[in-house]
């Protein structure tokens, strides 16, 4: 899971919940002083992450005069669960964010979708070319990568959904977390295992160790795209990101010094980049 410099908002930046047409989201909302936004990214997180793995790109994206808006996907941390296991699925999360999307604008809306974030991200870029529809301006893809994960991370995904319900939420943190000191980050990292839906995490591991390549599809949509990691990853090897940048056509960068998580690590290149990428659409 990534894990944030800091867990608590700088001052400027909202926690509040975003009501859509499919509910309530968790969100944190990062305004820029005194001006008008010249856009909005729409940030979605990964598997067993939250709002708050954005938490430290929020500051630089507003100063920048970007509007950014970290969200909880369903049954994560702070939004409330699905009522079926279906409110999981790839497509049903990826109609949620385009819902989000909605409430934000009228505007240039910058998706950017980290690890699982960035397969349900495309899922709702995909979805809405499906229907006619272009709600984004761009797609960041942060260390997400064509399909399904490598494979050592599908055995430790499909441990952790047998693990699950046989430990309990609780029982699994303490086995994984035993040695770690108490701190605010700890606490918010081990309030969030807690809070997340056990459901919403065996179906969104199923999407990572299942997921097709749907790269040809995502080209011929047109819309511009930026691939960006960090020098190493474990999810998604580096030379596949590369790979499919190419086919994409999409604006490839990679943070020196980051590993899964640069919107953690190295929070404040990866702000650098993602404005400089939304500057040039």
């Amino acid at each position: 899971m990534s894990r944030p410099p800091f867990a608590d908002p700088p001052v400027g930046v909202q926690a509040r919940r975003l009501e859509t047409r499919r509910g309530a989201f968790a969100v944190l909302d990062a305004v820029p002083h005194g001006v008008r936004p010249v856009g909005t990214a729409l940030l979605v997180p990964g598997y067993t992450g939250s709002k708050e793995d954005f938490i430290a790109l929020l500051e630089p994206v507003a100063q920048a005069g970007y509007r950014a808006v970290a969200v909880d996907g369903r049954g994560q941390f702070e939004s409330a669960g699905a009522l079926a296991r279906a409110g999981y699925g790839l497509g049903a999360l990826a109609e949620d964010v385009l819902a989000q999307a909605e409430e934000l604008g009228p505007g240039p809306i910058h998706l950017v979708g980290h690890s699982l974030g960035g397969l349900i991200s495309r899922g709702a870029v995909l979805r809405a070319a499906a229907a006619g529809r272009k709600p984004f301006a761009s797609l960041t893809l942060v260390a997400s990568g064509a399909g399904r994960v490598a494979s050592w991370q599908r055995v430790k995904v499909r441990a952790l959904s047998v693990t699950m319900p046989v430990f309990g939420a609780a029982r699994v943190w303490r086995l994984i977390h035993r040695s770690a000191p108490p701190h605010d980050v700890d606490e918010m990292l081990r309030r969030r295992w807690l809070a997340n839906a056990p459901a919403q995490l065996r179906a969104t591991g199923r999407t990572l160790r299942l997921e097709p390549d749907r790269v040809a599809r995502l080209a011929a949509v047109g819309l511009p795209t930026h691939v960006l990691s960090g020098e190493r990853d474990g999810a998604w090897s580096v030379p596949s990101l590369d790979r499919m940048a190419r086919a994409l056509g999409a604006r490839r960068t990679v943070i020196s010094g980051a590993r899964h998580s640069p919107n953690a690590e190295r929070p404040e290149a990866t702000a650098g980049a993602l404005v400089d990428f939304w500057s040039s659409v």
